[in-house]
Protein backbone atom coordinates (compact mmCIF):
# COMPACT_ATOMS: atom_id res chain seq x y z
CA UNK A 1 0.00 0.00 0.00
CA UNK A 2 1.56 3.46 -0.93
CA UNK A 3 2.27 5.99 2.00
CA UNK A 4 0.56 9.22 2.32
CA UNK A 5 1.65 11.95 0.16
CA UNK A 6 1.82 15.24 1.60
CA UNK A 7 2.90 18.13 -1.35
CA UNK A 8 6.13 20.01 0.06
CA UNK A 9 4.18 22.97 0.33
CA UNK A 10 1.69 21.74 3.09
CA UNK A 11 2.31 21.66 6.66
CA UNK A 12 0.98 18.90 8.84
CA UNK A 13 1.12 19.59 12.49
CA UNK A 14 2.13 16.95 15.06
CA UNK A 15 0.48 15.20 16.47
CA UNK A 16 -1.69 14.35 13.34
CA UNK A 17 -2.71 10.85 11.67
CA UNK A 18 -2.59 10.39 7.90
CA UNK A 19 -3.80 7.50 6.44
CA UNK A 20 -1.74 5.03 3.33
CA UNK A 21 -3.13 6.55 -0.35
CA UNK A 22 -4.00 9.84 1.31
CA UNK A 23 -2.96 12.55 -1.24
CA UNK A 24 -2.42 16.21 0.31
CA UNK A 25 -1.70 19.10 -2.18
CA UNK A 26 -0.70 22.66 -2.48
CA UNK A 27 -0.73 24.82 0.63
CA UNK A 28 -3.01 22.80 3.21
CA UNK A 29 -2.92 23.18 6.98
CA UNK A 30 -3.21 20.09 8.37
CA UNK A 31 -3.66 21.04 12.60
CA UNK A 32 -2.43 18.82 15.17
CA UNK A 33 -4.58 15.57 16.90
CA UNK A 34 -6.04 15.66 13.35
CA UNK A 35 -6.78 12.43 12.15
CA UNK A 36 -7.57 11.55 8.18
CA UNK A 37 -8.47 7.89 6.96
CA UNK A 38 -6.69 5.53 4.08
CA UNK A 39 -7.02 6.91 0.26
CA UNK A 40 -8.38 10.42 0.65
CA UNK A 41 -7.73 13.39 -1.99
CA UNK A 42 -7.39 16.99 -0.66
CA UNK A 43 -7.45 19.99 -2.82
CA UNK A 44 -5.25 22.95 -2.90
CA UNK A 45 -5.76 25.25 -0.02
CA UNK A 46 -7.50 23.10 2.43
CA UNK A 47 -7.26 24.07 6.01
CA UNK A 48 -8.42 20.54 8.52
CA UNK A 49 -8.63 20.89 11.81
CA UNK A 50 -7.63 20.55 14.93
CA UNK A 51 -9.02 17.98 16.85
CA UNK A 52 -11.34 16.75 13.45
CA UNK A 53 -11.82 13.00 12.26
CA UNK A 54 -12.31 12.60 8.51
CA UNK A 55 -13.09 9.11 7.30
CA UNK A 56 -11.80 6.69 4.64
CA UNK A 57 -11.85 7.79 0.31
CA UNK A 58 -13.35 11.04 1.38
CA UNK A 59 -12.45 13.95 -1.31
CA UNK A 60 -12.40 17.44 -0.30
CA UNK A 61 -11.77 19.82 -3.14
CA UNK A 62 -10.26 23.59 -2.86
CA UNK A 63 -10.66 26.03 -0.64
CA UNK A 64 -12.46 23.92 1.90
CA UNK A 65 -12.05 24.34 5.47
CA UNK A 66 -13.37 21.93 8.46
CA UNK A 67 -13.37 23.11 11.63
CA UNK A 68 -13.20 21.18 15.15
CA UNK A 69 -16.55 20.06 15.80
CA UNK A 70 -17.49 18.24 12.23
CA UNK A 71 -16.74 14.97 11.41
CA UNK A 72 -16.75 13.56 7.80
CA UNK A 73 -17.26 9.76 7.42
CA UNK A 74 -16.39 7.05 4.94
CA UNK A 75 -16.35 8.46 1.19
CA UNK A 76 -17.61 11.63 2.01
CA UNK A 77 -17.08 14.75 -1.07
CA UNK A 78 -16.81 18.02 -0.56
CA UNK A 79 -16.70 20.22 -3.22
CA UNK A 80 -14.81 23.47 -4.38
CA UNK A 81 -15.04 26.42 -1.37
CA UNK A 82 -18.07 24.99 0.16
CA UNK A 83 -18.53 26.01 3.97
CA UNK A 84 -18.94 24.79 7.23
CA UNK A 85 -19.29 26.73 10.20
CA UNK A 86 -18.56 25.75 13.64
CA UNK A 87 -20.00 28.00 15.95
CA UNK A 88 -23.88 29.50 15.56
CA UNK A 89 -23.24 33.07 17.37
CA UNK A 90 -19.60 34.62 15.83
CA UNK A 91 -18.57 37.48 17.53
CA UNK A 92 -15.11 39.01 16.39
CA UNK A 93 -14.96 40.74 19.80
CA UNK A 94 -16.20 37.65 21.92
CA UNK A 95 -13.70 34.78 21.74
CA UNK A 96 -15.90 31.28 21.39
CA UNK A 97 -13.21 29.04 20.52
CA UNK A 98 -13.54 26.08 22.74
CA UNK A 99 -15.53 22.87 22.52
CA UNK A 100 -18.53 24.16 24.57
CA UNK A 101 -18.75 26.89 22.01
CA UNK A 102 -18.73 24.71 18.77
CA UNK A 103 -21.76 23.04 17.30
CA UNK A 104 -21.74 19.71 16.25
CA UNK A 105 -21.70 18.20 12.69
CA UNK A 106 -21.90 14.64 11.33
CA UNK A 107 -21.59 14.41 7.06
CA UNK A 108 -22.49 10.54 6.96
CA UNK A 109 -21.20 8.07 4.86
CA UNK A 110 -21.05 8.93 0.95
CA UNK A 111 -22.53 12.03 1.36
CA UNK A 112 -21.70 14.59 -1.41
CA UNK A 113 -21.77 18.68 -0.63
CA UNK A 114 -22.09 20.57 -3.61
CA UNK A 115 -19.42 24.14 -4.74
CA UNK A 116 -20.22 27.01 -2.43
CA UNK A 117 -22.70 25.06 -0.43
CA UNK A 118 -22.82 26.08 3.01
CA UNK A 119 -23.78 23.49 6.14
CA UNK A 120 -24.71 25.75 9.27
CA UNK A 121 -23.38 23.62 12.02
CA UNK A 122 -25.49 21.78 14.70
CA UNK A 123 -27.12 19.69 11.40
CA UNK A 124 -25.99 15.96 10.34
CA UNK A 125 -25.90 15.46 6.90
CA UNK A 126 -27.49 11.78 6.08
CA UNK A 127 -25.71 9.22 4.41
CA UNK A 128 -25.63 9.16 0.25
CA UNK A 129 -27.47 12.40 0.61
CA UNK A 130 -26.87 14.92 -1.91
CA UNK A 131 -26.13 18.42 -0.95
CA UNK A 132 -27.10 20.90 -3.94
CA UNK A 133 -23.88 23.68 -5.27
CA UNK A 134 -25.02 26.66 -3.78
CA UNK A 135 -27.63 25.47 -1.22
CA UNK A 136 -27.66 26.61 2.45
CA UNK A 137 -27.91 23.42 5.08
CA UNK A 138 -30.36 24.85 8.17
CA UNK A 139 -31.61 21.49 9.23
CA UNK A 140 -30.80 17.81 8.91
CA UNK A 141 -30.90 16.25 5.88
CA UNK A 142 -32.08 12.82 5.49
CA UNK A 143 -30.29 9.60 4.71
CA UNK A 144 -30.45 9.71 0.44
CA UNK A 145 -32.19 13.35 0.18
CA UNK A 146 -31.30 16.05 -2.48
CA UNK A 147 -31.57 19.08 -0.74
CA UNK A 148 -30.95 22.48 -3.45
CA UNK A 149 -31.61 26.13 -2.75
CA UNK A 150 -31.85 28.78 0.36
CA UNK A 151 -32.69 27.57 3.02
CA UNK A 152 -32.00 23.79 1.37
CA UNK A 153 -35.23 21.76 1.14
CA UNK A 154 -35.94 18.60 0.07
CA UNK A 155 -36.08 18.63 -3.77
CA UNK A 156 -35.82 14.32 -4.24
CA UNK A 157 -33.72 11.08 -3.58
CA UNK A 158 -30.74 10.20 -4.45
CA UNK A 159 -28.99 6.56 -5.00
CA UNK A 160 -25.99 5.29 -3.71
CA UNK A 161 -24.38 5.98 -6.91
CA UNK A 162 -25.85 9.56 -7.00
CA UNK A 163 -28.02 9.36 -9.68
CA UNK A 164 -31.64 10.88 -8.82
CA UNK A 165 -34.20 8.18 -8.01
CA UNK A 166 -37.04 7.84 -9.68
CA UNK A 167 -41.17 5.85 -8.50
CA UNK A 168 -43.60 6.36 -5.91
CA UNK A 169 -45.01 7.04 -2.80
CA UNK A 170 -43.26 3.43 -1.15
CA UNK A 171 -40.99 2.58 -3.82
CA UNK A 172 -38.26 3.74 -5.63
CA UNK A 173 -35.62 2.83 -7.94
CA UNK A 174 -31.96 4.27 -9.70
CA UNK A 175 -32.41 4.40 -13.66
CA UNK A 176 -28.35 3.73 -14.14
CA UNK A 177 -27.62 1.16 -11.69
CA UNK A 178 -30.95 -0.29 -10.99
CA UNK A 179 -30.52 -0.39 -7.49
CA UNK A 180 -34.29 -0.30 -5.28
CA UNK A 181 -35.46 1.75 -2.19
CA UNK A 182 -38.36 1.50 0.25
CA UNK A 183 -39.76 4.94 0.98
CA UNK A 184 -41.48 5.64 3.61
CA UNK A 185 -42.42 9.46 4.38
CA UNK A 186 -38.99 10.84 4.82
CA UNK A 187 -36.78 7.92 5.23
CA UNK A 188 -35.27 5.96 2.35
CA UNK A 189 -33.66 2.42 2.47
CA UNK A 190 -32.11 0.20 -0.04
CA UNK A 191 -34.83 -2.55 -0.39
CA UNK A 192 -34.25 -5.28 1.99
CA UNK A 193 -31.77 -3.44 4.23
CA UNK A 194 -32.51 -2.07 7.40
CA UNK A 195 -32.53 1.42 8.55
CA UNK A 196 -29.49 2.98 9.56
CA UNK A 197 -30.23 5.54 11.96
Amino acid sequence: MKPAFVHESSYVDAPSTIGDGTQIWHFCHILAHTTIGTHCKIGQNVVIGPSVTIGNGCKIQNNVSIYPGVTLEDEVFCGPSMVFTNVSTPRSAIVRNSPEHWGRTLVKKGATIGANATIVCGHDVGRYAFVGAGAVVTKDVPDHAIVLGNPARLRGWACVCGVRLQGGETTLACPDCGRTYDKQGDTVSLAGEPVVK
